[in-house]
């Protein structure tokens, strides 16, 4: 059994900070691309920051700036720091990964969410 265990989030005010973190726990022989997806109520699910094997990212315009994703290989993790909080930056958070696995090929995982609440 492989899974996604997520750490982190709750309540912080405007302008505060926030690290979420994720790591993959199970059987698998490595990992690809690990990412943060976010879905704020009544909207749809969307990409927050990737990041590859080999550290490349790729950070979405709204919280580019803000947020700094990283992972550590040896862990199998991957990190999401977020700092100057917004209210629009509320939404349940979600882990992502491709664990590649015997026989299987890559398998796309998800965590089972986060929330986070920006508000005074």
């Amino acid at each position: 059994q492989v899974q996604l265990v997520e750490s982190g989030g709750g309540l912080v005010q405007p302008g505060g900070s926030m690290r979420l973190s994720c790591a993959a726990s199970g059987s698998f022989l490595s990992i690809n691309t690990m990412g943060w997806y976010r879905q704020a109520p009544g909207k749809q699910r969307e990409l927050v920051a990737t990041i590859t094997t080999g550290g490349s990212t790729n950070i979405a315009d709204s919280v580019k700036g803000r947020f700094t994703i990283s992972r550590d290989n040896a862990k199998n993790s991957v990190n999401l720091q977020m700092s100057s909080l917004k209210p629009e930056d509320t939404a349940v958070y979600y882990c992502n990964a491709g664990l590649v696995r015997r026989l299987l090929g890559v398998v796309e995982l998800w965590g089972q969410g986060t929330p986070v609440t920006v508000s005074s």
